[in-house]
């Protein structure tokens, strides 16, 4: 049973009255949904029974809401649908193999409300099930005879909100196996009902527009895959109660060495395991690798018995979660747990559990309290989830520290990479702008599969609101404002334009483009400045900034936010040029000129040689001079006075590990090599600490697991090695490399056109190696303030100048 990526969209609406009047029921995306209403939280079954005379494939598209497992002959075929948004609302196809005779379809859909993920969007609860011709009458809702039951045995919790608290990432599961309709996805069991039809059609008919705005899945499956459990690094009874099973203490020096290995040979499948009745056992297991999973737990007997399985990025030193220390320590710390399932057995055998969403951490503790009968524990096992993301670039050095970041790095991405990007698997599962720019950026460099930021890109391209900007986080059930997320989505619309060629796509992302700045531009106050606009201005988890707020960045003036608005009409500029609008461009650069005058004049601190980030140039940051060096707009003396700023002012405001990547991106222009490598040191030390990927912000962190700390791995590439696009479209390279202290790297990192190919050396106070460039790429090699020209196929230099700060 295949699932198929369109290139077309089969249930478009139809803007043809006449047509839609004529169009045949069964071939309308026609939803369907229970007779009578259930309260939220729901979850239910639809089935329907069908025959064929002959074997048949047959194509379906599938969708729900929220959210579907469907099933064929009682064998799962896929999930769905991908996370989508109303005027982008997705569904699945698949190619159906079929077998002549009898068939039943199942699909198990829930809609939880306020209890769901905040990014989990919901319009109106239903199914969705269309067929191709010939078999729509026979398959599709609105037109074959499906049937709806309640499931129950779900309930739903909120995680207590406390010290590391997921605060957006939905509800605890709790499953009592003795209200649950085992056999559900094979169609078995009784009380099915006739459905309700919910004729929403998807088509503009009459000009009407579908609660629903049917489009095809943009992205392959998400990962599959069967993982081991782990490594169980404690295992003991626990005497009396549990006190708060949100927060255990691991004793030290109780855990029991024949409970450890029994538990071992369950998670290894090689023996099953009895807990006997009337027992408390606490286990926690070491996945070793930070996951994403769904949980499946096989039981057998134990009617009464309570199971809580508890996710953890990391065990901590109090109670209350705020400090975790050494992430690879277990022992004397507490496994603070909000985010759990609880299974409840009902005695029958092989009960198999599974959460309907996926979880996340390193860590995971198992909580069994056994009543009357004995349990048995036949398998614990978890299905890995994640968007199949593979590195497709390489990279080595002489630096064991640099190479040891780059699979820490790639593991950050690829946990934050789902149906859509997410900040952090653990605590938000949103996608925001600020942090999507950076992991987008990280994917150009190692894969050439850039579906999920080119459904970033129009998913926030859909979120602007009336005063131009972006929504700060798409999907979701809430509006949020981060304004300066709203001029990270240009730069992200730039970045896609330099890596990939495809015009037509960034053309028709112009329009949103224009609108967020004539948004930004409608808040220049009569001085010529920007105001700072309404909503969360977050930039930086920095040190004395208040919710990462720069100052004056709440209400007043802020230079920062200035030089961003400079920063971001820049790259419009650009853009405007690229697509053949050279008057909108030229506005762009006329504004860009204006405000960067503006901002020279209140800001500029003639003592110091630096931009201030207030008027009154009481505060100054790293990252206000960063961006001002980002903007291309200052006079050769202001970029030499800042550039040594960087390195020997220290009252600068650091950045943290987000705006980092803007530091890095400044060094780079400046040539200074020495200073990428004294900054990386911050990811150089992770490994040691215990983190299997990158941290939100520096000690104490919330998250363990943050998208934008990934960014190291795009300037492995794109900063030391040096390879980045030299012209929209990626048709020509240039080649950079800032080798600090190495001696030799090589590397090859994808491009649309092939692979670009280069193996650098330091020897005898030059630079030597060669270079190999897809057909029909050019470009040019910098290094030291020598020049040379690349044309496609293998070069070799040497004798380059070597000179690095």
């Amino acid at each position: 049973m295949a699932r198929v990526v369109l290139h077309d969209n089969p249930l478009a609406p139809i803007y043809d009255v006449s047509a839609a009047m004529k169009a045949p029921a069964a071939g309308r995306p026609i939803w369907i949904a229970p007779q009578t209403h259930h309260p939220t939280p729901e979850v239910v079954a639809y089935r329907l029974r069908f025959a064929l005379d002959e074997e048949a494939t047959v194509r379906v598209h599938v969708s729900a809401d929220e959210r579907y497992v469907l099933w064929l002959d009682g064998k799962r075929i896929g999930r769905g649908p991908e996370r989508g948004v109303r005027q982008a609302w997705f569904y699945d196809s698949y190619d159906l193999a079929l077998a002549a005779g009898d068939h039943v379809l199942v699909a198990q859909v829930w809609h939880l409300g306020e209890l769901a993920p905040q990014a989990q969007v919901s319009i109106a609860p239903g199914f969705l099930l269309v067929a191709a011709p010939p078999y729509a009458p026979l398959l599709s809702t609105g037109s074959a005879p499906w049937e709806v039951k309640p499931i129950g045995g779900f309930s739903f919790e909120m995680p207590r909100i406390t010290g590391p608290a997921p605060w957006f990432t939905g509800a605890n599961q709790i499953t009592d196996a003795r209200i649950f309709p085992w056999g559900i996805e094979t169609g078995a069991g009784e009380g099915w009902e006739a459905v309700t039809v919910r004729r929403e059609d998807a088509r503009a008919f009459l000009g009407h527009i579908a609660a629903h705005v049917l489009r095809p899945t943009t992205l392959p499956a998400q990962l599959a895959v069967n993982r081991r459990a782990g490594t169980v690094r404690y295992a003991a009874e626990h005497v009396g109660p549990w006190i708060d099973p949100q927060s255990l203490f691991v004793q030290p020096g109780a855990s029991d060495a024949v409970m450890v290995r029994a538990w071992q040979e369950v998670v290894d499948e090689r023996a099953p395991l009895s807990v006997p009745a009337q027992r408390r056992v606490q286990i926690v297991l070491d996945l070793e690798h930070y996951v994403c999973a769904y949980p499946q737990l096989v039981l057998s007997g134990g009617r009464g018995a309570t199971i809580t399985w508890c996710w953890a990025e990391a065990l901590f030193l109090d109670a209350e979660g705020r400090m975790k220390g050494q992430r690879d320590d277990v022992e004397g710390r507490f496994f603070v747990a909000p985010r759990r399932d609880v299974f409840r057995p009902d005695g029958g055998a092989g009960r198999r559990f599974e959460s309907l969403w996926w979880r996340a951490g390193r860590f995971m503790q198992l909580l069994v309290e056994t009543a009357d009968e004995p349990l048995t524990i036949d398998s614990i096992n978890l299905e890995e989830t994640r968007y199949p993301l593979e590195m497709e670039s390489r990279i080595a050095t002489a630096d064991g520290r640099l190479d040891g970041i780059v699979p820490l790095a790639l593991r950050t991405l690829q946990m934050c990479a789902h149906e859509t990007y997410i900040d952090c698997p653990y605590y938000e599962q949103l996608m925001f702008v600020g942090d999507t720019r950076l992991e987008a950026l990280t994917t150009y460099a190692i894969t050439r599969d850039d579906r999920l930021a080119r459904k970033a890109l129009t998913l926030f391209d859909l979120s602007r609101q009336a005063n131009g900007l972006t929504l700060a986080h798409t999907p979701s059930r809430d509006d949020a404002i981060f304004p300066p997320f709203a001029l990270w989505w240009i730069a992200m619309v730039h970045d896609y334009a330099l890596w990939r060629d495809d015009r037509a796509f960034v053309a028709g992302l112009l329009p949103g483009v224009r609108a967020v700045l004539d948004g930004f531009l409608s808040m220049v106050n009569p001085d010529g400045l920007l105001q700072a606009p309404a909503g969360w201005n977050f930039v930086d988890w920095a040190t004395g900034w208040t919710l990462g707020v720069p100052p004056d960045g709440g209400q007043g003036i802020s230079g920062l936010l200035n030089w961003h608005l400079v920063y971001a009409l820049t790259l419009a500029a650009q853009l405007e040029a690229w697509a053949g609008e050279p008057e909108l461009a030229r506005r762009f650069k006329r504004h860009r000129q204006q405000l960067a005058a503006r901002i020279a004049a209140q800001f500029w601190d003639e003592e110091r040689g630096l931009f201030a980030d207030d008027l009154a140039h009481e505060h100054f940051s790293e990252h206000t001079q960063c961006l001002a060096l980002l903007s291309g707009a200052l006079s050769d003396e202001q970029w030499e006075r800042i550039g040594q700023g960087l390195l020997d002012d220290p009252g600068l405001t650091r950045t943290t590990i987000s705006f980092t990547h803007y530091l890095f991106e400044a060094y780079r222009l400046l040539g200074f090599a020495d200073a990428v490598f004294e900054r990386l040191k911050l990811w150089f030390d992770l490994p040691v600490q215990g983190f299997k990927t990158t941290p939100e912000r520096p000690e104490p962190t919330r998250s363990d697991c943050h998208g934008w700390g990934a960014h190291p791995l795009f300037h492995s590439f794109a900063t030391i090695l040096g390879i980045r696009p030299a012209d929209f479209g990626f048709r020509r390279v240039e080649i950079a490399p800032l080798l600090g202290p190495l001696t030799s790297i090589s590397g090859s990192l994808v491009h649309p056109s092939g692979q670009i190919e280069v193996r650098l050396q330091v020897a005898d106070g030059g630079l030597r190696g060669s270079i190999s460039l897809p057909a029909g790429v050019h470009g040019t090699l910098r290094y030291g303030g020598t020049i040379c020209e690349l044309v496609a196929g293998v070069q070799q230099m040497i004798s380059m100048e070597h000179n690095h700060r």
